[in-house]
């Protein structure tokens, strides 16, 4: 397949891409939503439990950054497959977990074997026309911010009615159907280098190094994260809490207004082709820092809350597009590489807001939220607006 020729994509592909990002993503947060029934099950602590979705977490940071090379030195649909088998055991095996220990070790196998969600971008990048990028990758990404987003709706549902190992179970059949699909649908990718695993492993460094407009895009998309990741982290504490008073439902169904967002997402990738990027990320963080200031001064109200999180949402979503447009054009043969920095940081950033959001809710309430989310838009605005010779951090 000559990937420099079309003007575009077939949506066929296209679906493929973004449904693989979905589909691969999702196992990350399948398992947050269910833990007191796996608790319940398995005879485990809270302490215990926890371990799940921190080694879930840990392992797709891991991932990240040790199988970001490969993308670049080998065949990136054979790693997209080999990824996904490997996935769909490692998910048979958490739902066939007789301990905690055993759930525990599989959940770090999920992590690390998710990230073929960050796959399917590359080659989303790789195989669209300049001209249409920012579209495509919009997209593609779409669908990985819908498995994140309604992942969890879906595990507690089916949890409810089936038990727990069936959310493991029905997310190993949904990754051996996308396995099956991708062996069929996505083409052959030439290597973009053929330097050694290691060689390529400390470029990542040399990368952050050299090209600020990746630093910056690190920085910015990285504060943004400390917003996102602060808001969900601990909004169904919130909603339990006077004055909402609301159970796991409701806070489940956020991620539908969540999803409203993301499923607006891809005209900014419209918008970054035609415009530039960089103007999109501006207005980006600034609906960020307007959603949480509308939260921080007016608290109390469900419909302002979901408005917050359509809006914010649309802005992060937005400035992530955005940013990919910018770091995917840096180094062609580098790409998978440089979109684990880009990633790497972000996932840095969302570990950091939870726990800032943690000890916010707890000294100050939701007040201490959103305010944390209006200073880390306003600092990925300031970071966003300095010249470019001042870009580098």
């Amino acid at each position: 397949m000559n990937i420099a020729g079309p003007r575009t994509l077939a949506p066929r592909l296209v679906a493929l891409l973004a449904s693989g990002a979905g589909l691969s993503v999702a196992g990350l947060y399948y398992n947050q939503p269910i833990l007191g029934a796996i608790a319940a099950d398995l005879g485990a602590t809270p302490a215990e439990v926890g371990l799940v979705p921190m080694l879930t977490q840990l392992g797709y940071g891991a991932g990240i950054l040790f199988f970001a090379p490969l993308g670049d030195r080998l065949d990136r649909r054979r790693v997209i497959l080999a990824k996904l088998i490997a996935l769909g055991v490692a998910l048979c095996a958490a739902g066939l977990a007789p301990s905690i220990a055993w759930l525990a070790v599989a959940s770090l196998a999920i992590g690390l074997l998710a990230t073929a969600a960050q796959d399917y971008v590359p080659a989303a990048a790789t195989l669209a026309p300049i001209a249409v990028r920012g579209r495509i990758i919009g997209t593609v990404m779409t669908g990985l911010l819908l498995g994140i987003l309604l992942s969890r709706l879906v595990s507690g549902t089916v949890s409810d009615q089936l038990g727990w190992r069936a959310v493991f179970f029905g997310a190993a059949g949904s990754i051996a159907a996308l396995a099956a699909v991708s062996a069929v649908g996505l083409p052959s990718f030439e290597p973009a280098t053929k330097e050694s695993y290691g060689s390529l492993l400390r470029s990542m460094a040399v990368l952050a190094r050299d090209l600020a407009p990746l630093r910056r895009a690190a920085l910015t998309q990285g504060l943004l994260s400390v917003a996102f990741s602060g808001f969900w982290s601990t909004l169904a504490l919130a909603l339990a809490a006077p004055p909402y008073r609301l159970g796991s439902t409701a806070a489940g169904a956020f991620g539908l207004a969540g999803a409203a967002g993301a499923l607006i997402a891809p005209l900014a990738g419209a918008i970054a082709d035609k415009r530039g990027p960089v103007s999109v990320i501006r207005i980006g963080t600034c609906l960020v820092v307007g959603a949480f200031l509308l939260m921080a001064l007016w608290q109390g109200s469900i419909a302002v809350l979901v408005i917050g999180a359509v809006v914010f949402d649309l802005g992060v979503q937005a400035s992530l597009i955005s940013h990919q447009t910018i770091v995917y054009g840096l180094d062609p043969a580098a790409r998978s590489r440089v979109n684990a920095v880009l990633v790497s940081v972000m996932f840095v950033g969302m570990s950091v807001g939870a726990a800032l959001a943690s000890n916010a809710l707890a000294r100050y309430g939701w007040s201490g939220v959103t305010w944390l989310g209006v200073i880390a838009g306003g600092a990925a605005f300031g970071v966003r607006a300095l010249p470019e010779r001042r870009a580098s951090p």
